[in-house]
């Protein structure tokens, strides 16, 4: 798959007629998308959990009391147990993959651990679990109409509220997703 072709650094925002309650009305950031497949972290739908109580169960005590505050989100039905951070580029961690020139991903507890001192990038957004497509997958999703794509800005990803997220990025394409049918076709 050339550059081109990769969904890699786009926003996948659900239709309206998406029939799968994992991803109903969601907006997700695409990681990395290539011939063995695809990952994305969904952006808009926050845990009743806190990054205060993601510190506790990680035994990291006294945490900044504004990381602590922050939401943790829900980023996908595949291996909830595990976390990832989607931040703006300010460090270097451990195991980091770089989304786009402005939005990283890290998977290594360290950043975690500087967030928790306070010391960690300014920009983040904590989930738990991932979206997974296998090879071909995700490309005949988007052929069958289940999402539209727009490139991801940090402004969409780490600013918004997270009830604007998906208005917000099919706006950013000229969509009012309340006038858009529940129904897709092929003319």
């Amino acid at each position: 798959m050339d550059a081109e072709q990769s969904l890699t650094s786009q926003l996948l925002i659900a239709m309206p007629g998406m029939d799968d309650p994992n991803f109903s009305s969601t907006v997700t950031l695409i990681c990395e998308h290539n011939d063995d497949g695809a990952l994305g972290i969904v952006i808009n739908r926050p845990l009743s959990l806190s990054l205060g109580g993601l510190f506790e169960q990680l035994n990291l005590v006294d945490p900044d009391p504004a990381a602590a505050s922050r939401p943790v989100l829900m980023g996908g039905p595949v291996g909830p147990e595990r976390g990832f951070v989607l931040h703006e580029p300010v460090a270097s961690y451990d195991n980091t993959l770089a989304v786009s020139s402005q939005i990283q991903l890290t998977l290594s507890r360290d950043v975690l651990d500087a967030m928790a001192t306070g010391n960690g990038p300014g920009r983040t957004l904590v989930a738990l679990g991932y979206a997974g497509w296998e090879p071909g997958q995700l490309e005949d999703e988007m052929m069958a109409n289940a999402w539209l794509n727009v490139s991801a800005t940090p402004d969409i990803v780490f600013d918004l509220p997270f009830k604007d997220r998906w208005h917000a990025a099919a706006g950013a394409l000229g969509i009012d997703m309340s006038r858009l049918s529940p129904d897709a076709g092929h003319a």
